[in-house]
């Protein structure tokens, strides 16, 4: 079998750099998602230290504080699983990729599906991602509304 040569795969090298740069976009999201997580899980162990202290006069409040960064821990995990799985799609993607020219086998088909799969982990991730948002919002007003008039905008 002959391996083909340089001028051969510049075509895949041209098609491989779109997972490439997905690859390095997810990889900045994944860097956004895991810095909130760190957010979460510091601001849950400052409220479990005011609750341990006895220093706090609202312990039901914080318990609720609590329980929604609990909620939003997890949506944030699933988001990071989600896309690191997209990541590793991608990559796979850029492998098979490689492996169908050096063979001249034909997978279109699987191609095609592993690159259905990466979006579509992506999409979910994101879809979480903006979940999270919105409760950490939902979370502020919560935090907040005893002590200033919030208007709905």
């Amino acid at each position: 079998m002959e391996l083909p040569s340089l001028a051969a795969l510049i075509p895949v090298l041209q098609v491989a750099i779109g997972p490439v740069i997905l690859i390095s976009g997810v990889g900045l999201l994944l860097l956004s998602m895991t810095n909130r997580l760190g957010r979460a899980i510091d601001r849950a162990r400052i409220l479990r230290e005011e609750i341990r202290s006895k220093s706090s006069v609202d312990e039901q409040n914080i318990k609720e504080q609590l329980n929604i960064l609990w909620h939003r821990a997890d949506i944030i995990r699933k988001a990071i699983t989600f896309a690191a799985i997209s990541v590793l799609l991608a990559a796979l993607l850029i492998i098979v990729l490689f492996i169908a020219s050096l063979f001249d086998l034909d997978y279109g088909w699987l191609l095609a599906l592993i690159f259905i799969a990466c979006l579509s982990s992506l999409i979910v991730s994101l879809s979480l991602f903006l979940f999270d948002i919105n409760k950490s919002l939902a979370a502020l007003k919560f935090e907040i509304q005893d002590v200033c008039d919030l208007q709905e905008g």
